[in-house]
């Protein structure tokens, strides 16, 4: 990296933090410091909503996704501009009426303390854990790339969030996400710009379309109904819809961006630019994967994206040069195939260049067997590493530290949220609930919630430093949430909608429920039985609906028996 991209990544992200602590420097009660005082327009709510759920992993792992499988994952999101009709008609009402600050609070009113608490704890369990995965992602990927310290980078992020998020609470999130959304954008759109730059000067949009359609990667609607598969249309429309109902409607991280709104309609109209405004903003970052594949075709990739891991005194590149002699022979073979003018029109050509990338793809799997047989700590799975290595590759100086501030940026906005919304959960719903003292001032309250912020970010920074590697990194977030949201959602659905269930049995099916989903994931990870993550939300809200029902049905006819 170049002076000037360590200038613009950290005079980026120091005016950021600057911005965020100085303009919400005047808290002065719990209500300003938790839903900043309902002062937030529809907009700064849309672009909070969107940047509290578009962490950096969104920016890493999307195009990784994109390049390796194709476009079918901008599916998982089908299902989220209904969910936001649904939260708008019935969610929102609801808070809004009760002027709650935690959206467990409802659920009190509504069943009892138990449930309330169960729900809470759910949801501290989920968003504690992805906290410190959305610092890890980034921090794992830039440490490996750029030889930075792993441990100093996850503190990096993790401090800088802490500072605004403590200074000035929810209006210091809501405010920092609004500029940090228009970094993340245009760092994008000046990315997406300099993929189409690296084709060759005949290829075009255009072609490289076409050539990804025919290599298979601009496959985008999938109609199947087989359960294994994770991106189909249905696992989209009905899976994805229960996850973001879940998700935005329960989930504090983003109840809590729009609590803050000055009205019921600028929290609708937030709501719903976000429901508009996401699944383009996905499909637009697919894409720029699928451009990245197609540059990749014609500028040799490395045969593995984290170089920075196969250099060690373990690894005998002696061993290795064989493969890697290989794999560019055939890949110079297939360029020179996608290079002649009648590759679209010619299904021979096109048919021998999808073979040669088969092969390529093959040989890259033997590199890395042979590295994991010489080195087992060896993560061979590097999707998430592919665009940020063609960022280092292709970018001038300059724009390089403005993706990497992107990438920053998108860390800090979601872990911001993610901690605001853990501070309020464990403030509001635990500790005035239980442990504060009747005579308790608003001064200590705003106090306590400072400090509870700061121990969930050292919380977070802790399960960073601890983390593994796992396959993608975007699809673990969503597994960690599918965990406990189905559930969460169950309960709410039961409040909602089915007057008279009780207490005692919605949280005895809320727990089944989430056992029950613990168990079946358990038996995924283990190859038992395949089912996709997508599934467990709608298996959740359905057995806690269901059980709850028929327990009460059981209850009442005992009473009626004695």
């Amino acid at each position: 990296m170049s002076a000037i991209d360590w200038v613009v990544l950290f005079g980026t992200l120091g005016l950021i933090v600057a911005y965020g602590s100085w303009k919400t420097r005047k808290n002065k009660n719990l209500e300003s410091y938790l839903k900043g005082n309902n002062a937030e327009n529809w907009m700064t709510i849309g672009l909070s909503i969107m940047a509290t759920q578009a962490s950096a992993i969104t920016f890493l792992s999307t195009p990784g996704q994109a390049y390796e499988s194709g476009m079918g994952f901008v599916q998982f999101y089908f299902g989220l501009p209904l969910a936001m009709v649904i939260i708008s008609i019935f969610f929102l009402p609801i808070y809004y009426r009760l002027k709650v600050y935690t959206a467990y609070q409802y659920l009190e009113d509504r069943f009892d303390s138990k449930v309330r608490s169960f729900t809470a704890f759910l949801f501290l369990m989920s968003r504690g854990l992805a906290a410190g995965i959305t610092i890890y992602a980034p921090a794992i990927i830039l440490s490996t790339l750029l030889e930075w310290n792993l441990q100093l980078t996850c503190l990096l992020i993790g401090l800088l969030v802490i500072i605004y998020t403590v200074s000035g609470g929810s209006r210091a999130v809501s405010l920092t996400q609004k500029w940090q959304m228009a970094v993340i954008m245009v760092g994008m759109f000046f990315a997406f710009y300099y993929v189409l730059d690296s084709f060759p000067t005949d290829v075009d949009f255009s072609k490289g379309v076409d050539i990804a359609g025919q290599l298979g990667k601009m496959n985008i609607i999938d109609t199947s109904f087989d359960v294994s598969n994770r991106y189909t249309i249905w696992s989209g429309l009905f899976g994805g819809l229960f996850l973001f109902l879940s998700y935005f409607g329960t989930d504090q991280s983003q109840v809590q961006r729009y609590l803050g709104g000055k009205s019921l309609k600028a929290s609708r109209m937030g709501l719903m630019m976000n429901g508009i405004l996401k699944i383009p903003m996905q499909f637009f970052i697919l894409l720029i994967g699928v451009m990245v594949f197609v540059s990749f075709q014609y500028n040799k990739p490395p045969i593995v994206f984290n170089q920075g891991t196969i250099i060690s005194a373990k690894i005998d590149q002696k061993r290795l040069e064989p493969i890697s002699a290989k794999y560019d022979i055939v890949h110079g073979y297939k360029g020179y195939l996608l290079s002649q003018p009648s590759v679209n029109e010619d299904p021979k050509l096109m048919q021998t260049a999808n073979i040669m990338q088969g092969l390529q793809s093959d040989l890259r799997d033997t590199y890395k067997a042979e590295v994991v047989a010489m080195d087992p700590d060896y993560e061979k799975k590097d999707a998430d590493y592919i665009f940020l290595h063609f960022v280092l590759t292709f970018l001038p100086a300059g724009l390089i530290g403005l993706l990497l501030a992107v990438i920053f940026s998108a860390a800090m906005s979601s872990t911001a949220g993610e901690l605001n919304a853990l501070a309020s959960t464990t403030t509001i719903d635990f500790y005035r609930k239980y442990w504060a003292r009747p005579d308790t001032n608003e001064k200590k309250d705003l106090k306590i919630s400072r400090w509870l912020t700061v121990g969930w970010g050292i919380l977070a920074i802790l399960v960073a430093l601890t983390a593994g590697l796992v396959e993608n990194l975007i699809e673990l977030v969503n597994i960690l949430g599918s965990l406990f949201y189905g559930t969460i959602l169950g309960v709410f659905l039961v409040a909602f909608f089915f007057k008279r269930v009780g207490s005692t049995s919605v949280l005895i099916a809320a727990i089944i429920g989430q056992v029950l989903i613990l168990t079946l994931h358990l038996l995924t990870v283990i190859d038992v039985i395949e089912l996709s993550y997508l599934h467990y939300n709608i298996i959740a809200s359905v057995v806690v609906i269901l059980t709850s029902m028929l327990i009460e049905s059981l209850t009442n006819q005992i009473k009626t028996q004695e």
